[in-house]
């Protein structure tokens, strides 16, 4: 069969020809792949800088850790892999599969779920969002940020404050369910001024950031208190596309009543994954079938694999190979 390989000498992944993986217990399930994404989180992995990433293989591994898949029965649904997913065949873990409703295409059952993850197990299980909060979404502009926005106003945020640096996209955001935006690009005074004015007309209580770096700094230092009551604010942090480490102040910690926690692999409990695939996601399909859950995104067929692993895509869109 062909698959997309990544050889530990490093490179491109190839399309190559590769055995059909074989069942390795009763859980698993042989599937016939039809679309996959290419992630952040898939590019880390496969080169070995993600906290999960396993070790290299002598033989190189197919890559790709989900995506959309038909049964056996022809049954449509979206799957993790046990196998590397960016295959014709795959085999998935029957445990965690969610099937996905007519009204649904390839491409975005296949760009969506992850998404889901980033956003919507931050904002219920981390943020414990209640109706009427005020939420940053810190990062709203790429696939999974603009995601979160929208989950965040179907969940019942009174408000939600957007903060990017793609203009085009950020200005986007205002008719997908964000109040406020305001923009990365500007100098540290002009975004620390905004984010206060917003943050003194009514204070923010959940934020959720997919930055991490030096705007997390910026925030967080906007947040310190002076020993006067706080409100709650639950901090939750899930990417660090603006850097792996920040400098935080003790007083801000000691000042404010803040929650700084995480969002991620290892960070969920097992109910919470079973939830995750029981409701959260067919909700989450529900949502996208009624066209109350907007994505973009961006097709390129396997064969082309070595053409776009590296492509920067823009105005949050997530991309998408077809098998």
């Amino acid at each position: 069969m062909k698959a997309v390989v990544l050889y530990p000498n490093g490179g491109m992944p190839q399309c190559a020809d590769v055995p059909e993986p074989i069942v390795q217990n009763g859980k698993e399930v042989l599937v016939t792949v039809k679309a996959v994404t290419i992630k952040h989180l898939d590019k880390s992995r496969a080169s070995g800088k993600h906290y999960s990433s396993d070790a290299p293989k002598e033989n190189g591994h197919v890559i790709g850790g989900d995506g959309v898949c038909l049964l056996p029965d022809g049954t449509r649904v979206y799957g993790i892999g046990a196998s590397g997913m960016m295959a014709e065949k795959a085999t998935i873990d029957s445990n965690m599969i969610v099937p996905i409703p007519d009204g649904v295409n390839d491409l975005v059952a296949a760009a969506l779920p992850n998404a889901v993850f980033g956003a919507a197990m931050a904002l219920l299980f981390k943020a414990d969002i209640q109706p009427g909060d005020v939420v940053l979404i810190n990062g709203a502009t790429g696939f999974t940020g603009r995601v979160a926005v929208q989950l965040a106003k179907h969940y019942g945020a009174g408000k939600v404050i957007a903060t990017g640096r793609n203009q085009t996209s950020l200005k986007e955001l205002l008719s997908m369910g964000a109040d406020e935006i305001i923009s990365v690009s500007q100098d540290d005074d002009s975004f620390k001024s905004q984010f206060m004015a917003l943050h003194s007309q009514k204070p923010v209580d959940i934020i959720i950031d997919y930055l991490w770096g030096h705007t997390a700094e910026l925030i967080l230092s906007c947040l310190k208190g002076n020993g006067s009551f706080t409100n709650s604010i639950r901090f939750v942090s899930v990417g660090s596309m603006s850097g792996d480490v920040i400098r935080l102040s003790a007083a801000i910690m000691r000042s404010t009543n803040i929650q700084l926690t995480g969002s991620g692999l290892g960070a969920w409990t097992k109910s919470q994954i079973q939830q995750l695939f029981k409701e959260i996601l067919p909700n989450a399909f529900t949502l996208a079938a009624t066209g109350k859950l907007i994505v973009d995104t961006v097709s390129v067929p396997m064969e082309n694999i070595a053409g776009v692993w590296d492509l920067d895509v823009q105005n949050g869109q997530r991309l998408v190979i077809t098998l």
